[in-house]
């Protein structure tokens, strides 16, 4: 049997990890600003994430959500007193998309409509109901098509205004800052003008923390900048640091009912060892303020490259959430930047560089990138 060949790969096969670092069989480091699509959230192999998954797997794995499970429990405090989200409730499931789904039928449960509203090049998932949300056609097989979708121009906001008036929506779905789009930053007064929105008309405001989230642009999540709390937030990616974990946080305003969701593998005794460490990670190194800390440096001296190199067309993103859009191939470059200086990072469309680093990469790290970044640039 073969793989299913829809990945475009590099040939390199890292085997093992260790902060923010990858190393292949021969001993190759390479420097990661990518964390694998911004899942590396404390670091590769850090020592208290393995000890806590090892000493679970070594107790109890698994067993399903028919009998109670204390590690959820646990999850669900320090999750929600970090996050700022105490009152809410916590929902396990096993990855944004799904995430994204479940959060969907919450808000379509709960108001007994059926519509919900996206943004034009928005990326919520690859499943039935999170690809119909997403503006990208070549992800949408005909039998995801759907009239119950409709996509308003990101920062509309009279837009927004005159789809909500109708009453049929039951909820607005927008990504804290858009990452496939190329780092699209949501303008923090057009987040409180749609909270505002949604409260009039009675619409739930779901936020797609998936890639945003979790410390990444130096607040736990994206939206908080803006100064504005969701009815439903969608957390992936980082939760756990690459053990397969998704979550929704649900407003105490909706009420739960035995059976409207439900998930086989979702809060496993495992993923939650996982997330619980991630947390307890970010909180004690204090990797939230880090993300803010090296990822203004990395704004402010991309910047300073990009106010002397006519390659840069614009620099995006908020703490270690951060899109360098050049005039020339992203694809091309990113190559050089592996192949020629062992940096890993991420791309967006065909002209943009994306950063998605451990939040606890260092500025030294950082310059690293800066140095070898800068003079690719000047051979473009």
């Amino acid at each position: 049997m073969n793989l299913f060949d829809v990945y475009s790969l590099y040939d390199i096969e890292p085997v093992r990890g260790e902060g923010s670092y990858v190393f292949t069989a021969d001993g190759t480091r390479y420097l990661d600003l990518y964390g694998g699509h911004a899942v590396i959230s404390i670091g590769h192999a850090h020592p208290r994430y393995v000890k806590a998954v090892s000493d679970q797997v070594a107790r109890l794995g698994f067993y399903s959500n028919s009998v109670k499970n204390g590690l959820q429990e646990t999850l669900a405090e320090k999750l929600g007193r970090q996050s700022g989200y105490d009152d809410y409730a916590l929902f396990l499931c096993n990855s944004g998309a799904e995430a994204n789904e479940n959060a969907m039928k919450l808000a379509s449960f709960t108001t007994g409509r059926s519509r919900i509203l996206a943004f034009d090049r928005a990326f919520h998932g690859r499943t039935s109901g999170a690809v119909a949300v997403t503006d990208n056609p070549k992800i949408q097989a005909p039998f995801n098509a759907t009239d119950n979708v409709v996509f308003a121009p990101l920062g509309d906001i009279e837009a927004v205004k005159k789809y909500l008036a109708t009453g049929e929506f039951a909820g607005v779905i927008i990504e804290g800052i858009q990452g496939v789009a190329g780092i699209r930053m949501v303008d923090d007064e057009f987040l409180r003008q749609l909270r505002e929105a949604c409260d009039a008309t009675g619409t739930l405001l779901i936020l797609d923390e998936i890639q945003s989230g979790y410390g990444r642009t130096g607040r736990f999540f994206a939206h908080q900048h803006a100064g504005v709390r969701a009815d439903i937030v969608t957390c992936a990616k980082g939760i756990a640091n690459g053990f397969p974990m998704g979550a929704v946080l649900i407003a105490p305003s909706i009420e739960a009912k035995k059976g409207m969701l439900g998930t086989t593998f979702g809060g496993n005794h495992l993923a939650c060892a996982a997330a619980i460490a991630v947390l307890d990670v970010m909180a004690d190194e204090q990797l939230v303020a880090n993300a803010a800390e090296v990822g203004n440096y990395l704004l402010e001296r991309l910047n300073d490259i990009a106010g002397r190199c006519d390659e840069i067309v614009e620099v995006r993103g908020r703490g270690l959430m951060i899109g360098i859009e050049i005039k020339g191939s992203a694809s091309d470059l990113r190559k050089r930047l592996l192949f020629d200086k062992k940096i890993f990072t991420g791309g967006a469309g065909e002209h943009t560089v994306r950063l998605l680093p451990a939040l606890g990469i260092t500025k030294e790290q950082a310059d690293v990138f800066l140095e070898n970044f800068e003079q690719l640039l000047k051979t473009v």
